[in-house]
């Protein structure tokens, strides 16, 4: 029989030590919020498959939805054969990503060929290369998108310089003093200092950061980059790998905050579980790319996009969207609970279910406390709670619980948080 140490010393043995794993846990099988080991132990899941599980486990609407693709056929490479679950599910996302104008999808397999498409697209538009990202970003682990991401350790670390042509800008974020106007002033000092603007393709941005802690873009900042890329011909790629299909309480996060983006980048929960990402955008950019410079040989699966189409349909006849926002004044409001007895939750912040909460010694915030971050995350595990952990300095708790959950298990993981917090003061 399988334990999970006789899997870990096997996974030591067969795969490399760069392959990250938070924690050592094999599942066996799982169903909405909940997963078994295999030693038959229960977990409730607040991580989510970090952040593409917005339906839950073996969602009954995907998984049907999947077994009738695969009685028809499960690949053909959209290249080769067409298929009508791609064409129904590129219109189904120019409905839903904001802008009016119009759009057109390209669908693609992983989050980070997402965006390096989107860059190519944005190049091909401007005929421009560079390229602005911000501090405390995640866009991907390929090569290219290694440059965008603003975090070296320990995605880039020991690999070198990564490809040049992109400038960092500073994120908002209140809480490590950075205002809207210090943002804006960074990409200024870069047209001065670094690019000129007509050198600058696009400038990438997460509406809500995800590895950064969960930063959410303020509004005033969102509109006053808008204006910057329509003053110099520069493409607005807004990131929605892990704030789209529904986490922050409208389909893409952009939708609450005012602007629209030229090119947004999706994946994740778009599938339910399946491999599959895209980027919609302006068509006139979108076609920009001659025929043959996009794609790939499984971009587009016809079991993900099947996969794709039920989680759209979930969305609306479950009213999840609605799901999203109560689940998000739950958990917000409980961590506030934990916080009012425990100085060290310094802000819990979120957009819609993206819910963070970022830990400082004492609540001093010139101590981040990624040490006790880590050490709730392995209490929460030990009571079987799965927690994930991010931010620039490693002490911000995320929760990317499914959208399915019942009202019992987020009062029963709020619940076990609090003893965590109570037995490490």
């Amino acid at each position: 029989m399988n334990t999970n140490q006789s899997l870990q010393q096997r996974r030591l043995a067969a795969i490399p030590r760069g392959v990250g794993q938070i924690h050592q846990i094999y599942a066996e099988r799982a169903e909405n919020a909940t997963v078994w080991d295999v030693e038959g132990r229960q977990y409730l899941d607040f991580a989510g498959g970090i952040a593409v599980l917005n339906t839950g486990h073996l969602h009954p609407k995907v998984m049907a939805a999947v077994q009738a693709q695969l009685a028809k056929l499960t690949h053909t490479c959209f290249h080769v054969f067409g298929y009508e679950p791609y064409v129904a599910l590129a219109e189904k996302i120019n409905q839903r990503v904001p802008g009016d104008f119009e759009k057109k999808t390209l669908l693609v397999t992983t989050g980070a060929e997402a965006v390096e498409n989107a860059i190519k697209i944005a190049r091909a538009a401007t005929g421009r290369q560079g390229v602005i990202a911000f501090t405390g970003a995640y866009h991907g682990r390929t090569h290219y998108t290694l440059s965008l991401t603003g975090k070296v350790v320990p995605y880039s670390a020991g690999m070198g310089l990564m490809p040049g042509g992109i400038y960092r800008a500073q994120y908002p974020n209140a809480v490590h003093g950075v205002s809207s106007d210090d943002a804006i002033a960074s990409v200024e000092r870069i047209f001065k200092n670094d690019a000129a603007p007509t050198d600058i393709a696009a400038i990438i941005l997460e509406p809500v950061q995800g590895e950064g802690g969960f930063n959410v873009a303020p509004k005033d900042f969102l509109a006053r980059l808008r204006a910057l890329c329509d003053e110099h011909g520069i493409v607005l790629i807004a990131d929605e790998v892990q704030t789209g299909a529904g986490r922050t309480g409208t389909f893409f996060a952009m939708e609450q905050l005012g602007v629209a983006a030229d090119l947004t980048t999706f994946a994740k929960s778009i599938a339910g579980g399946f491999p599959l990402a895209g980027v919609c955008g302006r068509a006139e950019i979108m076609d920009a790319v001659a025929p043959g410079g996009l794609g790939g040989t499984y971009a587009g699966s016809p079991v993900s996009c099947a996969a794709a189409l039920a989680v759209l349909e979930a969305f609306d006849d479950e009213k999840l969207l609605e799901r999203a926002q109560a689940v998000g004044e739950i958990l917000t409001s409980g961590l506030r609970a934990i916080g009012e007895r425990h100085n060290s939750l310094v802000d819990v912040r979120n957009l819609g279910a993206m819910v963070a909460v970022e830990l400082f010694e004492g609540g001093d915030l010139s101590k981040p406390a990624a040490d006790l971050t880590a050490k709730v995350v392995a209490k929460a595990r030990d009571k079987g709670l799965i927690l994930l952990s991010c931010g620039t300095y490693y002490n911000v708790l995320r929760i990317l619980v499914p959208l399915t959950v019942s009202d019992a298990d987020l009062q029963r993981g709020l619940a076990l948080i609090g003893e965590c917090f109570d037995e490490l003061a």
